[in-house]
Parts: C-alpha cells; structure tokens; sequence
C-alpha cells in the first residue's frame, strides 16, 4: 500500500500493517483496528526525529487538499476536510465509518499527550 500527498510531495510512502516502533521507523503505519480498503482507514506516522519522517509536513495540509491511497485492490483520491489536535488516548477518530474516509495520526512537538489528526473523506466521483 502507499500514500501520496502532492501538496507536501509525498510520493508513494509505503505502508505497513501495525504502528509498532519498528514499523514507523520506516514506514506509515496502518491501526490494525482500522479498515483495509474501505470505511475509515488510520494511519500513523513520525514527523520528526526519526529515520523516516512521512507525516513532517502533514501540518502543512489544508480543507480540500488531495490525499491519495492506493493497494493492492484499490485507489482513491480523498479530499481533507477535518484537521484537529487530539488527546493521545482519544480514539474516536479511528472508529469505523460507513462512508470512505482516510486518518492520519502524528505526534505534536513538545505535547506528548496531544495528536495531530487530519482526516479526508473521498472525493465525489463527478
């Protein structure tokens, strides 16, 4: 599976099932909770301080900006639409959704019990 946000030229990160330390280290990591393909899928990843850093601009993104995953079944193209810091033990976010939408979760700078949460939902097809 990969990730690509052209607005801060992410290009096909790849990710990985888990958010295990070992598994951020290198890649965008996938809530085993969280959908595959359809649904709410979470993901995570470092900003800052590690070897790879996926999510470092993610704080950059604004409403309407273009978020694409893709996997072995599928791709989507979701546009951002929620962008909020959240407590580190709020896990409401990553609940299921009938509708398609995408979680990003990272830390903030000096706010160990803070996240940084963007979500998009997916773009009407037209």
């Amino acid at each position: 599976s990969f990730l690509t946000i052209p607005k801060i030229n992410l290009i096909n990160a790849p990710i990985k099932q888990g958010t295990s330390n070992q598994i951020l280290e290198n890649y965008i990591g996938h809530f085993e909770t969280t959908s595959y393909d359809k649904g709410n899928i979470g993901l995570a990843a470092h900003n800052r301080g590690y070897t790879k850093n996926y999510f470092e601009n993610i704080n950059k993104l604004k409403n309407g900006d273009l978020i694409i995953y893709e996997n072995d079944k599928i791709k989507r193209n979701y546009i951002v639409n929620s962008i909020e810091i959240i407590d580190s033990y709020d896990w409401s976010k990553l609940e299921n959704t009938n509708f398609n939408v995408i979680t990003l979760i990272t830390c903030m700078d000096n706010m160990p019990n803070k996240r940084l949460c963007v979500q998009a939902k997916e773009m009407e097809e037209i």
